[in-house]
């Protein structure tokens, strides 16, 4: 007889002990739980010697709770080494799970080899003449009823999101599993953090303003997976990139660290995919009101003795976009007249999608990938600017195709390289060539003196922009408390393009004319780590990771290097040659500072530069017209705040997250134009300063959760002299300053069935009002006034878990049916309906 007992240590988890039925605090993950317990064979060598002890193995368990290798870690030698690796080969286990998906593991088994006491004679009477009787005694052992739990100790990685949430970096991180099976879009999830405005000029695949503690557009960088978003297959813009091909979103406040090798002026948003490579496959499918229809397809594969992997992507969009609006129309006498009517001209297309083929963990190539992809949009252009003219016939769209290839590597124990490269193409069509005059119903008035609705004049061009991208990244880490990392990044722009109605045919088109940018942005990072957390380090390999200090800062240096050469088209068929350079130098520094197990607050500082981007400087081919003369812009941005995260507690789960922002930003490039068209121009200073708050509460069991967040930003006019001077002090026109979002969902396990889940949910949104124009110009009472916005959405949500996971969300948005202004005068959708069904495998 012997006894057998064990003990898990998990790796791949957050940083606490649990019992096998509870999740890593802090990280969304559950350990892995036995459920198949195996009694391994007491070798016949150790019994007779009586040997005892424990054995420690490393399990490597896959996603179904399999163990696929063990291999002993500390041994007793002997027999009894093979036999505790033979029998946890044969053990099982319920997989570990991260956000309830079930993920691979790697933990540490403790199997201890434990031998019965020696049997104990019991005296009796002995009769004379009859054979004596001994009575053996073992001690009693008791039947059990079921498997008893395993002890888990979890101590590892923490998840990627969670080590950057807690890094010294400014970053907010929005997890996205919630917004998958809804039917909101990507703007307007991300629109419900804090410090963050997101405001559309109408439904589906309409123009979007994207704004982060007071600074907007451009200003703000957008990355996919570390890749320029208009340069890894989304030219049609942030908002309208399909959620269900997002993991998460990274939002950088203000202060960008150097891996990007990127310039940005107020910070950057970076759109992370599901990097796991493992086997699965998601389907999502929405349709509802206004003739919207939204359809996204991605699978990946991993053969695991071979570390190849293959994956791909795919979306389609569509809407018509006819939801109903209230505009002045003249009537039958031609005196103007409020009426709701339906928009005719609005439709929107897009449909693209990527593969990607390479190797992941080899000894040679960690990662290894391909990935080709290819977009396109099409888009009809309804009215001017401020909604007071219709258009019938005007449409514009994009396409891009290019390709992005990577490289990561160790190149020693303490030293790693990243490379990554990126080509594109991408072509803007813009075609206006209206004969008729519309009116808000659709119908043709007149036919026009000259052709063209938008302009005053016909068009039909194209552009095409050739651009490529190279990064270099090194990170050596001498020791876990001080680590460099180095970022090098060229950027190359061209473009050209052709007039399809050019008056005179013998002349040069104008559209022909030499435009070319180069960028290079490098940084220098030194990360310092002090003061480690009592005993948080690998369990396996002994190292700690930045969270496991209860300091953590980094300082870093970048450089900056501007050339752009053009040929400005002059009357007469002239072109005089145009070029612009410069270059800058930055610093930033950020720190985090844990103050206890449940609160850490974060500093950070940058001196940031943002180079003009290629539509800045050469137009857009639509409404944007060149801008040859751009200088970059400087911002001294700084941010300070903490963050309470209590995990697990009694209450349940409660986080709140504090941040006040400070921006200063000279030489800014402002988007001024008129009715018909825009330019960009550096014109004026502005001065930022705000506070930004969010709270959000689970219940224990996660049943209830609520959320809320509230932003307050004063961006106002600092410019002396110039444009502006004559508004010094004004509050910046044409943009919010107070608004907020809040939400709720109850989880209603086991409900209609044993294996489903009902979630109903609800999200509330507010923008306080603000004016179009300068505070100190005109009379208040006549000035134009977005007015204050409030709206509501409800849903619920049917998850059936079986052999797949099916969501189906019914989902009402706007529903007051709230007349909603984002720009003045331009109405954006009212009540809707929507039904989306998601699947994972």
């Amino acid at each position: 007889m012997f006894q057998v007992l064990v003990a898990v240590v998990g790796l791949g988890f957050g940083a606490h002990a649990q019992q096998s039925t509870g999740a890593a605090p802090g990280t969304g993950l559950e350990p892995p739980t036995l459920v198949e317990p195996v009694e391994p064979d007491y070798p016949e060598d150790a019994r007779a010697q009586r040997l005892e002890g424990e054995v420690v193995l490393r399990l490597n368990l896959d996603a179904e709770g399999r163990v696929t290798t063990a291999e002993v870690t500390e041994a007793l030698g002997n027999s009894l080494d093979e036999a505790a690796r033979e029998a946890a080969l044969r053990l099982r286990f319920n997989p570990a799970r991260r956000d309830g998906q079930p993920i691979a593991a790697r933990i540490l088994y403790r199997m201890a080899f434990r031998l019965p006491p020696e049997p104990t004679p019991v005296q009796g009477d002995v009769d004379a003449g009859s054979e004596a009787r001994v009575e053996l005694r073992l001690p009693a052992e008791p039947v059990p009823a079921a498997p008893t739990p395993v002890e888990v100790t979890v101590r590892g990685t923490p998840s990627e999101a969670r080590q950057r949430q807690e890094s010294a970096e400014a970053v907010n991180v929005v997890d996205l599993r919630r917004a998958r099976e809804q039917s909101a879009d990507l703007g307007e999830v991300v629109a419900r953090s804090q410090g963050v405005s997101v405001r559309r000029s109408g439904g589906l695949g309409s123009g979007a303003r994207f704004s982060l503690n007071g600074l907007y557009d451009d200003q703000i960088r957008f990355f996919l997976d570390g890749v320029p978003l208009e340069m890894a297959g989304y030219t049609f813009g942030f908002s309208n990139v399909p959620v269900n091909l997002v993991d998460r979103v990274e939002i950088f406040r203000g202060v960008v660290p150097i891996r990007f090798g990127a310039d940005a002026l107020g910070g950057a948003v970076n759109l992370v995919t599901d990097q796991s490579h493992q086997t699965r496959l998601g389907a999502s499918y929405q349709f509802g009101s206004f003739g919207t229809h939204r359809v996204s397809l991605n699978g990946h594969y991993r053969h695991e003795p071979t570390g190849f992997v293959a994956g791909g992507e795919a979306f389609f969009d569509s809407a018509r976009n006819d939801y109903r609006i209230g505009v002045e129309a003249p009537d039958e006498q031609g005196q103007p007249r409020s009426v709701t009517i339906p928009r005719f001209h609005d439709g929107y297309g897009a449909f693209g999608g990527a593969v990607e083929l390479g190797l992941v963990e080899r000894p040679w190539a960690r990662k290894l990938l391909l990935r080709a992809f290819a977009s396109t949009f099409d888009k009809d252009i309804q009215h001017n600017i401020v909604m007071t003219v219709p258009y019938g016939e005007a449409t514009y769209g994009e396409g891009v195709i290019g390709a992005t290839a990577r490289y990561e590597q160790p190149l020693a124990p303490n030293l790693e390289l990243a490379v990554l490269g990126n080509v594109a193409r991408r072509t803007i069509d813009f075609v206006d060539r209206g004969e008729w005059v519309y009116d808000w119903f659709g119908n043709r008035i007149r036919e026009r003196a000259v052709d063209g609705e938008t302009q005053g004049r016909p068009a039909d061009q194209t552009l095409w922009e050739d651009s490529a991208l190279g990064r270099v990244s090194l990170e050596w880490a001498p020791h876990a408390e001080h680590v460099l990392r180095l970022a090098l990044s060229p950027t190359h722009v061209s473009r050209t393009g052709a007039d399809h109605l050019q008056a005179d045919p013998s002349a040069r088109d104008p559209l022909t004319a030499r435009r070319k940018l180069s960028t290079f942005v490098g940084g220098l990072e030194y990360e310092l780590n002090a003061l480690p957390v009592s005993g948080a380090s690998d369990v396996l390999e002994g190292r700690r990771r930045g969270t496991d200090y209860r300091l953590q800062n980094s300082l870093f240096v970048k450089a900056y290097v501007y050339r752009a050469s053009s040929e400005e088209a002059l009357p007469g068929g002239l072109f005089r040659p145009l070029s612009q350079d410069s270059h800058s130098f930055g610093v930033g520094d950020g720190i985090r500072v844990r103050l206890t197990e449940w609160l850490y607050a974060k500093a950070s500082y940058e001196y940031a530069t943002r180079l003009p981007r290629p539509d800045e400087v050469f137009g857009n081919g639509v409404l944007v017209s060149p801008s040859l003369e751009l200088e970059p812009e400087v911002s001294h941005n700084a941010n300070l705040g903490p963050r309470l995260e209590l995990r697990r507690a009694s209450l349940g789960d409660f986080t709140v997250d504090v941040n006040a922002f400070w921006r200063d930003s000279s030489r800014l490039i402002v988007l001024l134009g008129n009715d018909r068209y825009f330019t960009y121009q550096n014109v004026y200073r502005a001065r930022s300063v705000g506070v930004e708050n969010a709270v959000s509460w689970s219940s224990p069991g996660r049943l209830l959760s609520l959320d809320g967040m509230v932003t307050f930003q004063d961006v106002r006019n600092a410019s002396s002299e110039g444009t502006f001077g004559d508004f010094e002090g004004d509050r910046i026109p044409n943009r919010p300053w107070l608004f907020a979002s809040w939400g709720a969902r109850v989880r209603l396990p086991g409900l209609p069935g044993g294996d489903d889940t009902l979630e109903p949910f609800y999200a509330g949104r507010y923008v306080h009002s603000f004016y179009r124009g300068w505070e100190s110009q005109g009379l208040r009472e006549f000035k134009q006034v977005v007015d204050a916005q409030l709206t509501h959405n409800l849903g619920l949500s049917w998850s059936m878990n079986h052999d797949a996971r099916v969501t189906s969300t019914l989902e009402m948005q706007n529903v007051t049916d709230a007349a909603v202004y984002d720009f003045f005068g331009v109405q954006r959708p009212g009540r809707s309906l929507f039904l989306k069904v998601t699947g994972e495998l």
